[in-house]
């Protein structure tokens, strides 16, 4: 048994013949760059790549493993070199249940499953070759088909004011959507974290995953979690989610809520941070209707028990390199040949180490991300929150 980290929601933005998947995926976001990433540069372990049903993909996957430049684990996942990717899919639901539209992720344990799945959506949704395709079915028929095929149901970014589930999904518990058994786990958003989700009493027994989301390259290994498997395949991960057999999720990895974009309620039109708005939705300060209500005041609404957290994960407020003050390209790719991997400079090179490749002040705010020390400035309306370097 050892541990690995992995990032579980990472979109493909092009395909190898340049047709698009995620429109707002970046060009060069495809399977052989996000392994390369993953693998080479992030130290990612286990990653989930979300755009998996787009039969182009399914294809390119499909003739790699004959060629044998990656293969298929028998007890599920597509392995390159060091790491794992589970196969997946992001979906749109938004059936007469719910309040506003909803995005999900669906886990298959082999590129079969996700052939399968594929061929079932593809009545269902209006183009099966990109992602996050709105599906015409309802939200429990949708969980029962992935429970057929033995996959995982993950509703995404729970929280975030557009296309989530508490977001715009529904009045108050996830039950108005969902059959609460056939949910796997929750992914949190980048704009909360596990002592915030804590306070529904409603997602207690689920566990939660940070994810980046990541539309660039760049972005995958933003949020991450660490989990302890006797080796990274998709049956232990389903185990750690499970707490079974001494697999489980060790820590959750993730920006301070503050830096998200959704943090904090602000004013579109007048671009102030407004709070709580007044009862008919308006602004208080310009007095139009153009509210983004941030995470923070949505989960106030929501909240109904403020006890402590009880048998969770501890939850680290980590900053990406990328974000951390005196960090450009050439300082990030001067540690990257020094010490390897972004996951070998954040969690395992010491203080005295790093200062011989950095100023000692950057090797202090990589020190400072690590413990979940550094200072930052909120965010909302649309606008990712900043890192202070004081």
């Amino acid at each position: 048994m050892k541990s690995y980290f992995a990032d579980l929601h990472i979109h493909i933005g092009r395909t190898n013949s340049g047709k698009p998947v995620k429109i707002t995926g970046a060009k060069n976001l495809t399977i052989e760059n996000i392994f390369h990433e993953a693998s080479t540069n992030k130290g990612m372990d286990i990653i989930g790549v979300i755009d998996c049903h787009v039969p182009e993909v399914l294809h390119k996957l499909e003739k790699d493993l004959l060629t044998g430049k990656y293969r298929e684990h028998p007890d599920g996942g597509i392995r390159y070199k060091k790491t794992t990717l589970f196969l997946g899919s992001e979906l749109e639901i938004f059936d007469e249940d719910c309040q506003g539209p909803i995005h999900v992720l669906a886990f298959m344990s082999h590129l079969e499953k996700m052939r399968k799945f594929s061929e079932w959506l593809r009545p269902f949704v209006k183009n099966i070759h990109l992602s996050s395709q709105r599906i015409y079915v309802r939200a429990r028929a949708l969980q029962e088909k992935i429970k057929e095929l033995n996959g995982l149901f993950i509703p995404a970014h729970i929280f975030t004011p557009h296309k989530s589930l508490y977001g715009k999904g529904v009045n108050k518990s996830l039950t108005e959507v969902f059959n609460p058994n056939l949910i796997d786990a929750l992914e949190l958003g980048l704009s909360s974290d596990t002592e915030m989700a804590s306070q529904l009493k409603e997602l207690e027994n689920y566990p939660f995953l940070t994810n980046s989301d990541a539309h660039s390259l760049s972005k995958i290994g933003r949020e991450y979690q660490r989990l302890y498997l006797k080796e990274p395949t998709f049956n232990e991960f389903q185990l750690a989610l499970m707490k079974k057999n001494g697999r489980h999720i060790i820590a959750n990895f993730g920006l301070n809520p503050k830096l998200g974009k959704y943090y904090e309620t602000y004013c579109e039109s007048c671009g102030k941070q407004v709070g709580f708005t007044t009862k008919d939705g308006c602004c208080p300060i310009c007095g139009t209707k153009k509210v983004i209500k941030g995470v923070k005041d949505r989960l106030l609404e929501l909240a109904d028990r403020n006890h402590p957290i009880q048998n969770r994960p501890p939850y680290v407020h980590q900053i990406p390199l990328e974000m951390i003050p005196g960090i450009g390209k050439q300082t990030l790719a001067k540690l990257k040949k020094h010490f390897g991997t972004e996951m070998n400079i954040l969690h395992n090179v010491p203080f005295e180490t790093l200062c011989k490749v950095v100023p000692e002040k950057i090797a202090y705010f990589i020190m400072a991300s690590r413990e979940g020390k550094l200072q930052v400035k909120a965010g909302g309306g649309g606008v990712y929150g900043r890192v202070t370097d004081n």
